[in-house]
């Protein structure tokens, strides 16, 4: 009967990640739609601090959306670990990158359609090979883990790193380095997934009849949830508002999953009795995660698409045989002139445009 019920949560906590992670998707692309038109009103941009956000419908959109998808993964982590639950954020990159490219006219290449693919598939090994949490029932067994001397230890960094990047490394870099912005974000995530988790506890303790609005880790919990939700909220608009929405969300992922992952690991001591295919699935798939991101973000600017995969194999053929076709061989004859010297201008062209995208990553 237990491990039926283990079942029964373990697909509602998989129903619910998959909708969370649909309604967050979304809310990138309709917070967006309000940044830019904002901007195109001359209002002062949420990146440089102002808040004429909150006068825009559409950004309430986004929000709306975004706190519904919170709401299920917040149910889903009451359902399901958090090493499962987490990872089904790859979901989200996918559904912003769809979106972007109708809504938003922020066109994926070749390389970030394959990197979407990958990080989809670097997360379901993940899931496959999740680690199992300890058993937490109850606020009292959560306190515990709480005080945890490692978990302590990793708290109080995570609040250090935090105040260093938003008083010193911001103000100084967040304009023009994507990462400040996102890593606020992601770490603090890692302590609002660990206030879910036990918030998740107190409200099935709170259905069970139990007096747990008396425990007073419940308020703490909830306080720290909604400090952590508000910071989040303000440096993921930041992040949104000056940079590409398409690489915002991936790596906004692959860094929130790293710190979630591991103050999972730290909390319930996930690892200690995995087996070693488990370790090596688990980490495998967050490499290739990894390597999916990087395809988005390293190449985002190289336009390369299907189109020109056969184009630029034969280009690359030529020229191993030393057989490239030179300029003027293109102009002996008429009718096919125009054509070759448009291939060689275009192969001129991604050529420089790929430099220029190595020099400056």
């Amino acid at each position: 009967m237990s491990q039926t019920r283990g079942r029964y949560d373990f697909y509602i906590g998989l129903v619910l990640a998959m909708s969370s992670s649909i309604f967050i998707g979304g809310s990138f692309i309709l917070k967006k739609k309000g940044l830019l038109r904002l901007a195109r009103k001359g209002s002062m941009r949420a990146g440089q601090g102002g808040h004429a956000y909150l006068k825009e419908w559409l950004w309430w959109a986004g929000l709306l959306s975004m706190g519904a998808g919170e709401v299920a993964n917040f149910a889903a982590y009451a359902f399901a670990p958090a090493t499962l639950v987490t990872p089904l954020g790859a979901l989200s990159v996918l559904v912003s990158a769809i979106l972007s490219s109708f809504f938003l006219n922020e066109k994926l290449n070749l390389h970030g359609k394959i990197g979407c693919l990958l990080s989809i598939l670097g997360s379901t090994v993940m899931v496959i090979h999740a680690p199992q949490e300890e058993e937490v029932e109850t606020l009292n067994e959560m306190s515990h883990k709480l005080g945890d001397p490692g978990f302590v230890v990793f708290a109080t960094l995570i609040v250090i790193v935090s105040l260093i990047l938003i008083f010193v490394v911001g103000p100084r870099h967040g304009q023009t380095n994507i990462l400040v912005y996102i890593t606020i974000c992601s770490v603090i995530g890692a302590l609002s997934v660990s206030c879910v988790k036990g918030l998740g506890i107190a409200i099935k303790e709170l259905l069970a009849g139990k007096p747990v609005l008396k425990h007073p880790l419940s308020w703490i919990l909830l306080l720290s949830l909604i400090v952590c939700v508000s910071t989040q909220i303000n440096y993921l608009n930041r992040a949104l508002d000056i940079f590409n929405t398409s690489i915002v969300t991936p790596i906004y992922y692959v860094i929130f999953t790293t710190s979630v992952l591991t103050c999972s690991a730290i909390l319930f001591k996930e690892w200690q009795h995995m087996a070693a295919d488990d370790i090596i699935g688990t980490f495998s798939g967050f490499l290739t995660i990894i390597v999916g991101i990087f395809l988005l973000h390293a190449f985002k600017d190289v336009n390369f698409t299907l189109a020109n995969l056969p184009l630029s194999l034969r280009k690359e053929d030529r020229a191993a045989n030393g057989t490239l076709l030179s300029t003027y061989d293109c102009f002996n004859h008429d009718e096919e002139s125009s054509a070759c010297l448009g291939e060689i201008q275009s192969t001129e062209s991604l050529s420089a445009r790929r430099n220029g995208s190595l020099s400056a990553f």
